[in-house]
């Protein structure tokens, strides 16, 4: 056996050096380089894995003789899962799935690995008993009777398996447990992480099976492991969303096949996660009585419009310092907004609270929202409700205009389709609309005096 190899990795970005240096040369941050271990014995042919040296010679070609065969992709069932993905699973693919600890990522994957029909799913966890996967399937409920489960860590034992088996679809549980023998560092560091997705990779491109990799994420929200490892990945989802609440967003970060702009919607429950076809009817509450301090903006989330529910509350502060707060809305863009309306509108906002919260405690950073924000803090302010059948859509600039917005049409389409009555937009929105096609009333506004004239008199 060869004499061992000790190399330095940088735990950030996976820079590779010969000796350990303070400062990463690649990426910049300090105290990053650790110790690594690497024992690469004889080449081991990986089960299930063509040896490149037996394929033939690829020759050049010129772009436009290259034949275009029609694109499949495999239905999964998932709604919201498929829109992400842009239409389905692209077979081949490596897909790796990010998260926050407790988020949800085991229970979409093996809610997705059970309910598929007709297709030969390999579920390999790296963190879990097979008795624990059993609990959750049955909780989850069972229709798909050729999923198989496998609790082993070692790629070479696992495409062992893979051999004999020939799934239709991988899901690997998670990449960080995973370690390779022609590697002798622990499982989760750099080198490790490299070469088990590098096997996948070939595993996945070779014989066109598709691969979920469920990854860790870090302190600061960036999924863990080398970044050369998003690279390698043809798509990169991040599950998000808050513990504390039911809803769960599934965003795309990378996608070689379709669309970054999608959103899937999920809400948490006992017996797994439920596809949210229409968030705008639950991210608005149903009140019997008004109350103030309450507005409906008409947002979008990558493709997808929806209406939110912005609340806020305005108050003599208590203390000498007033107090300005924001949940799932951008604190600094906050008090932009009461600059605006202390500045430009002369509304005395200095010497009071702010508090502000947007319903269903998800993240929004579509600044379309804006004017809604704007009415809520005016109507909390003069305690005066909004009427509940009226929305908004407009952005605020700093001299107090009212600035269009993007797809202002699907806007007032999602709006007119939940029954509202009036939506506010900027008069600088309506070139190109139509307002006689639609059944709502559009009131095309320029100042927020304008705004405040027609919903408090």
């Amino acid at each position: 056996m060869s004499k061992a190899k000790t190399t330095y990795f940088c735990q950030n970005c996976g820079a590779q050096s010969p000796k350990w240096v303070g400062r990463c040369p690649s990426c910049g941050e300090w105290n990053t380089f650790v110790e690594e271990v690497i024992q690469r014995g004889e080449e081991v042919k990986t089960p299930g894995i063509i040896s490149t040296s037996t394929q033939r010679a690829v020759k050049p070609q010129l772009v436009n003789e290259i034949s275009i065969g029609k694109e499949h992709r495999i239905p999964l069932g998932d709604k919201e899962l498929d829109r992400v993905l842009g239409g389905g699973l692209v077979p081949g693919s490596l897909v790796l799935f990010g998260g926050e600890p407790g988020i949800g990522k085991s229970t979409l994957m093996l809610q997705l690995a059970v309910n598929l029909k007709n297709i030969k799913v390999l579920y390999v966890s790296g963190e879990e008993s097979e008795q624990q996967i059993r609990m959750r399937a049955e909780r989850i409920g069972m229709n798909n009777e050729t999923c198989y489960i496998l609790t082993e860590t070692s790629t070479q034992n696992i495409f062992k398996q893979i051999e004999q088996l020939e799934p239709q679809l991988l899901i690997i549980d998670s990449i960080q447990t995973l370690h390779s023998a022609h590697i002798e560092s622990s499982p989760g560091s750099v080198s490790q992480i490299r070469e088990c997705a590098g096997e996948i990779l070939r595993y996945a491109k070779e014989s066109g099976t598709p691969v979920f990799l469920i990854g860790h994420i870090t302190k600061d929200g960036s999924l863990a492991g080398p970044k050369v490892l998003e690279h390698m990945v043809d798509t990169v989802l991040q599950f998000e969303g808050d513990r504390n609440h039911v809803y769960r967003l599934l965003r795309t970060i990378k996608n070689r096949f379709g669309s970054t702009n999608e959103l899937g919607i999920y809400e948490m429950q006992g017996n797994g996660l439920r596809e949210v076809s229409n968030p705008s009817e639950i991210l608005i509450s149903n009140r019997e009585e008004q109350v103030s301090g309450v507005a409906i903006a008409a947002t979008m989330e990558g493709m997808r419009p929806m209406l939110i529910e912005t609340q806020a509350l305005v108050s003599s502060a208590a203390y000498g310092t007033p107090q300005r707060s924001s949940t799932g809305f951008d604190l600094r863009r906050l008090a932009m907004l009461l600059a605006v309306l202390e500045k430009r509108c002369g509304f005395r906002l200095g010497a009071k609270d702010v508090f502000l919260n947007l319903a269903g405690g998800i993240k929004v950073e579509d600044p379309a929202i804006d004017l809604a924000v704007v009415c809520a803090v005016l109507s909390s302010n003069e305690d005066i409700p909004i009427a509940s059948k009226v929305c908004f859509a407009a952005e605020v600039g700093l001299s107090g205009e009212i600035r269009p917005v993007s797809r202002i049409d699907q806007r007032i389409s999602e709006a007119e389709k939940l029954g509202f009555e009036q939506i506010f937009i900027s008069k600088y929105n309506k070139k190109g609309l139509d307002p006689k096609k639609y059944n709502i009333q559009i009131t095309m506004v320029g100042k927020i005096e304008e705004v405040f004239g027609l919903l408090f008199g």
